[in-house]
């Protein structure tokens, strides 16, 4: 599935997995296209979030076994080894450090999770 957004971007949706693969309030990692993508179910604010799955700190491969919650009205996640915090709308990082991840849009429809690329 394609979506394009202008002339310039074009995003592809990858299926990822189904919605109830994802535990609610929590995470799970999906492989898309060679990358490990971490999806969020956040059911307390009925919002889902994509991001890369390595936190830049460590490099490990851990997001998705991150916790979730919020910083004032920005959702985020926290690394679970070294809990350095990303925004999950914009990859930043709410630590306080230059550290960043990438996002991604996601979309459920019909109970399937999908990730834009």
């Amino acid at each position: 599935m394609e979506l394009i957004t202008n002339d310039k971007d074009k995003i592809t949706w990858h299926l990822a997995c189904r919605a109830e693969d994802v535990p609610e309030d929590g995470g799970a990692c999906a492989l898309i296209e060679g990358r490990q993508i971490a999806i969020f179910n956040f059911t307390r604010r009925n919002e889902w979030y994509a991001t890369d799955n390595q936190c830049p700190h460590r490099q490990q491969m851990a997001l998705a076994r991150g916790m979730i919650g919020s910083q004032l009205d920005e959702p985020k996640v926290a690394c679970p080894f070294h809990k350095k915090t990303f925004s999950l709308r914009d990859g930043s990082c709410l630590s306080g450090d230059a550290y960043r991840i990438e996002t991604y849009p996601v979309r459920v429809k019909e109970g399937l999770v999908y990730v834009g690329l």
